[in-house]
């Protein structure tokens, strides 16, 4: 999830169907009743008691340890240190009608990856997915033009607005000492007006 400038949206997905959320991957084994430590972690959907589905099958959190950064979880029906060991990089997630209610100004990681980001008209690219950095988070973009994906932080210079629903971030290319393309064709489906910048 991550921080955001703009007005809050719900619902982006607009397909009233649960969706799972990428909680994090199964890690090393810690100690030998099956506990394990999570690998990129969504801190705050690995709660003690939250459903999690891992190789396709769901279980509840049964013990919660660790910190935010590195957390140390054990499932249900998970004893011993194989039991562990066999899970090992498989992906944790949780389904999106069981997670946390986020707060004004945050959104889950889906909800902005292949959202266009722009700076008025100016298209620099799609958002691939969202990189934690050590001081905040950040969009990695792919640039409209080709070249490497670019970082652009999840702050309030970097980013104007946020729009899910319209699958459109407004950023500043100033702040990201990003030139715009005098000759770069118009975003597609982008209106006249600007809405939510702040």
């Amino acid at each position: 999830m991550t921080s955001r400038p703009g007005e809050p949206e719900s619902g982006a997905s607009g397909e009233g169907a649960t969706v799972g959320l990428p909680a994090g991957r199964v890690g090393r084994p810690h100690g030998l009743d099956g506990s394990f430590y999570v690998t990129r972690p969504r801190a705050r959907l690995l709660t003690l008691g939250a459903e999690v589905t891992v190789a396709g099958r769901t279980a509840p959190i049964v013990r919660r340890a660790g910190t935010e950064q590195r957390p140390i979880v054990r499932l249900q029906g998970i004893e011993d240190r194989s039991g562990a060991e066999d899970l090992r990089g498989a992906e944790l997630t949780v389904d999106s009608s069981d997670a946390p209610a986020l707060g004004e100004g945050e959104w889950w990681a889906r909800e902005l990856e292949g959202c266009a980001v722009l700076d008025g008209e100016e298209l620099l690219g799609i958002v691939s997915r969202l990189v934690e950095l050590p001081s905040c988070e950040a969009l990695e973009v792919l640039p409209a033009h080709g070249g490497e994906p670019l970082l652009v932080p999840m702050v309030k210079d970097a980013v104007r607005s946020v729009q899910p629903a319209e699958r459109r971030i407004e950023v500043n290319l100033d702040f990201l000492n990003l030139q715009a393309r005098p000759q770069a064709a118009p975003a597609p489906g982008t209106r006249g007006e600007e809405g939510g910048r702040r």
